[in-house]
């Protein structure tokens, strides 16, 4: 029944209709700037190609639906038999088929490949972040696997696949195929030493029997899992099928499924093992090595989603303020406002930018790329993933009451936002492995400096930043203590560099004035008056 009491004005537009890639300038500058030239337009074709789906009102609606029917675990047939299976929404299917075939589980064998994934898998992590896990599960495996050449032989080209098959059956005999992981237990948590499952060898060399569980197995309804457990000569890796290749099921065992905080389309699950069938991926005794590259795939990962969840929790709350009128004018128009919302632009941008540049050093594939992202993912992991719950609480309060309301999607993204700084080693864990790197792994402080150094005499306060990081790092004491401090100076330095040497001046002086500089309150909204905040939010807006 149309209303009878009053018209409906001034409420903005949805936010739909529109490229997402396109429309996220930082993103798509980033994606120009580290691709070959040869490479940006059919790079460019695709993502645009994505970014126009994600943006679509039917793929958002799939988003919804995803996420308000959450997966189901059927531990049994009709008949009793015990099947362990996951149930999904089909606009999970949707989602997950439609990663899949955009090539978010294919990075590792293409010309730039990992830049094209991460730019990719910050748009459509979008549109719904649940479908994120098994696709960086599946893509995140390949490095681990490629210790073992007869299984990558064998397992990676239905990982890299762009086929999504969701049947049920034994890997060999589908075009394409996904990826979980299980590391953690019980009485250890992030402490895997601690695990105490056990792998039995077979007599079949390089086969075991696993017995024992997993308190967070990732993504419950893949084709295949990376656990570790402890063989004779210590904690090892080992590739668990799910279905064995004469068609049974192998022994896996979900005891139910995680009722999780946000993240609620995708299943992670407790699982248990006995007498499970697993190969050995690496050496016994070897496990947390051959899996470090698996697990340092993924924590990119969690700064690529955080990044995500950033931009459009700030492009929706950039494109309310743009339509909503208040006082006397646009909201957009109004100082306060301006500096909120170019304060949280700059927190998305810094982001977009990390994270792109770490891919980028994964596709260059160099020693010294390769020893920058020894310490720059751990540090980029710990402080872009905790600025996201900020954005995300500020960015919601940008719309008001609306914001609030379900509808708007906002509460979603706020529920979603803690994810990626918990998954994959919390914050104190990533801490620390920054400390390993700097102690054991000089080659990864010198190829960090080289990097940030590239943007020296550029900025004093970045100029300031550089030398107040290196006294730090200079004094050991109570160093362990002190590790969040040092770690945020390395990624917020590292973020200022790279705005400084690509972002517009407008950008970069408002974050070294701010994050740098010091010039700064303690919330959102609370930088200098004098910066040329319109352009900031202006470059932030996104054109439906």
């Amino acid at each position: 029944m149309a209303a009878t009491t009053h018209t409906v004005t001034n409420q903005p537009p949805p936010l739909v209709g529109y490229d997402v890639f396109a429309a996220d300038r930082a993103l798509a500058e980033a994606v120009e700037r580290h691709l070959e030239p040869a490479l940006l337009d059919e790079a460019r074709e695709e993502l645009s190609a994505l970014g126009r789906t994600s943006g679509s009102a039917q793929v958002q609606e799939w988003g919804v639906l995803a996420n308000e029917n959450p997966p189901k675990l059927r531990t049994h047939d009709r008949y009793g038999n015990r099947i362990d299976e996951v149930e999904f929404h089909p606009s999970w299917h949707r989602l997950l088929g439609k990663g899949v075939s955009a090539g978010l589980t294919s990075a590792w064998s293409r010309p730039g490949g990992h830049v094209r994934r991460a730019a990719g898998f910050v748009v459509w992590t979008q549109v719904e972040a649940g479908n994120g896990c098994p696709l960086s599960m599946t893509h995140a495996a390949v490095p681990a696997l490629r210790t073992d050449p007869a299984l990558a032989a064998e397992w990676e080209p239905r990982l890299t696949s762009t086929v999504y098959d969701q049947e049920f059956r034994p890997a060999a005999q589908k075009a394409g195929a996904l990826f979980g992981m299980g590391m953690t237990e019980k009485q250890g948590g992030s402490d895997v030493r601690a695990n105490t499952t056990e792998a039995r060898p077979l007599a079949e060399d390089g086969t075991y029997a696993l017995t024992g569980h997993k308190w967070f197995c990732s993504a419950p309804m893949s084709d295949g899992f990376l656990v570790l457990a402890q063989a004779p000569d210590g904690l090892t890796c080992f590739l668990v099928p799910r279905v064995l290749a004469d068609g049974t099921r192998n022994v896996f065992r979900i005891q139910r499924l995680k009722d999780k905080l946000g993240n609620r389309s995708n299943a992670s699950s407790e699982v248990e093992f006995d007498g499970t069938w697993a190969r050995r991926v690496g050496d016994e005794g070897r496990g947390v090595r051959t899996i470090i590259e698996m697990v340092a795939a993924t924590r990119l990962d969690c700064v690529l989603g955080s990044a995500s969840l950033m931009r459009q929790a700030v492009a929706q709350a950039v494109h309310h303020c743009t339509y909503r009128e208040a006082f006397g004018g646009k909201l957009i128009d109004k100082p306060l406002m301006r500096n909120v919302l170019a304060d949280l632009a700059l927190e998305s941008e810094a982001a977009t930018t990390l994270g792109l540049r770490l891919a980028a050093a994964y596709d260059d594939g160099s020693e010294q790329e390769l020893a920058f992202l020894r310490l720059a993912v751990p540090a980029a992991k710990y402080w872009v993933t905790k600025r996201c719950t900020p954005v995300a609480v500020e960015a919601l309060e940008c719309l008001g009451g609306n914001g609030y309301v379900e509808e708007s999607g906002m509460p979603r993204l706020l529920r979603e936002s803690p994810l990626n700084s918990v998954w994959e080693g919390a914050g104190n864990v990533q801490a620390l492995d920054v400390l390993r790197a700097l102690q054991r792994e000089p080659g990864a402080l010198d190829a960090y400096l080289r990097e940030v150094g590239q943007a020296r005499g550029a900025d004093h306060r970045l100029d300031g930043a550089i030398k107040n990081l290196l006294t730090e790092l200079a004094d050991l004491e109570g160093i362990e203590a002190r590790a969040r401090r040092v770690v945020e100076r390395i990624a917020l330095v590292l973020q200022g560099s790279l705005l400084v040497r690509y972002a517009p001046p407008e950008v970069a002086d408002a974050f070294c004035a701010s994050r740098l500089g010091g010039d700064w309150g303690s919330a959102f909204g609370t930088l200098p008056h004098s910066l040329d905040l319109a352009t900031v939010v202006e470059r932030a807006r996104p054109v439906s």
